[in-house]
């Protein structure tokens, strides 16, 4: 392993603090959504690495928004949906981040989708006691002091790292070669990968790259001298491109392998077809076959959603639920009601507008989304997901 990421809470608090230096600081008791709309935010990836989901992120969160506003409201108020790109950069994030509590007075940030975005913004959120409903998978988010103030409907990276060893197992690899950039997670992933294989008798080589170069020949040329038979990459979309394209080149013959949310359609657009032919990825799928996934689908008009689509409606419904529950618009209050909103012993909802009513006539209720069953580990980790593994053929992204 070439060098190693590592951040610690002191210097996530000191650069969100500097980065929010230009706005104005205002009273945590304004900050209570008293009167007037209740507000809600996203803080999604409209721009940059994960800017290929933000927008139909943001999209499904305002159909749920749209639906309790027509219903007439939540407790007698308005629902404001305000949306920030945070351009998949932690610092444009904690920049947005401070306009949406400083100034906007959100009760909740939603569907963070970058784990760097999310490391740096997490403490914004706890220290000033609004919510995150967060995609960000890196094992260590929430590992932090959050006090309660995070939950996540992606699976964390620990989990996502078991299915890259599974695959090595699966596919009788003997040596299998790790390269990723520097993220928060990349270490976990590694870590995790290599003590699965080892136990199976697969050797795990890994390189940590710089994503921000234009080239990564050198280091595909390290990896070529290895002669590993399974390759995978590990990065976002732009440094995947440009990483299958030098991997092609190099006129490597082994299996590839990937996360989905680097090796999309618009990364096989931007890699090419002939480059892309074969390469593997896995990713966390949604509830396909939940009557919340059918309901988003007819409400988006569209016949396939990603993860990340149907998590961020998820995201909305589970934030408004839980004020519903708690009769009170506060990040505190969608903390403390969260995992109520999932009793299994209450009636079974898709959407928030039927769960304020049942609420409201004193039922207990088991919401059940389009992404999963929404469960939650008391440090915020999604209890329950499933995934698939997919190969590209022929241009197209399909199931393997």
């Amino acid at each position: 392993m070439k060098s190693r990421l590592q951040t610690t809470r002191r210097t996530l608090l000191q650069g969100a603090a500097a980065l929010g230096a230009g706005v104005a600081f205002l009273p945590r008791g304004l900050r209570a959504q008293a009167s007037g709309p209740i507000r809600i935010a996203g803080l999604v990836p409209l721009t940059g690495g994960g800017g290929a989901f933000g927008p139909n992120m943001s999209l499904s969160q305002k159909t749920v928004v749209d639906e309790v506003n027509a219903a007439g409201g939540l407790l007698g108020r308005k629902v404001e949906l305000i949306t920030e790109d945070d351009q998949t950069n932690p610092e444009a994030g904690v920049r947005a981040a401070r306009k949406l509590i400083d100034v906007d007075k959100v009760s909740a940030i939603m569907s963070v989708w970058a784990s760097a975005v999310g490391t740096a913004v997490l403490p914004l959120c706890w220290e000033n006691k609004v919510m995150m409903l967060a995609i960000s998978a890196a094992d260590t988010i929430a590992e932090l002091p959050h006090q309660g103030y995070f939950v996540r409907t992606q699976p964390h990276t620990a989990l996502q790292g078991e299915q890259f060893a599974k695959f090595a197992i699966d596919t009788g690899t003997k040596h299998l070669y790790v390269m990723m950039p520097q993220t928060p997670f990349t270490e976990t992933v590694i870590k995790g990968i290599t003590q699965i294989c080892q136990s199976k008798n697969i050797k795990v080589t890994s390189m940590i790259y710089d994503a921000k170069k234009t080239s990564l020949r050198s280091e595909v040329d390290e990896m070529m001298r290895t002669t590993p038979d399974t390759l995978m990459i590990g990065g976002y979309q732009p440094d995947d491109i440009v990483l299958a394209k030098d991997v092609f080149r190099a006129n490597y013959k082994g299996r590839v392998v990937g996360f989905a949310y680097g090796m999309t359609p618009q990364f096989v657009e931007g890699a090419g077809a002939e480059v892309t032919e074969g390469m593997y990825t896995i990713e966390p799928i949604p509830a396909a076959g939940s009557t919340a996934y059918g309901r988003l689908q007819k409400l988006l008009k569209k016949d396939a959603l990603d993860t990340y689509t149907c998590q961020g409606y998820d995201h909305a419904n589970l934030a408004l639920l839980a004020i519903a529950q708690a009769k009170e618009a506060s990040g505190t209050a969608i903390r403390d009601n969260i995992r109520k909103i999932g009793d299994p012993a209450g009636v079974k909802v898709d959407n928030a507008v039927d769960g304020i009513k049942l609420l409201a006539e004193g039922k207990k209720i088991n919401y059940e989304g389009a992404s999963g069953p929404c469960k939650f580990t008391d440090i915020g980790n999604i209890r329950e997901v499933v995934f698939r593994l997919n190969q590209i053929k022929a241009g197209k992204i399909l199931p393997a």
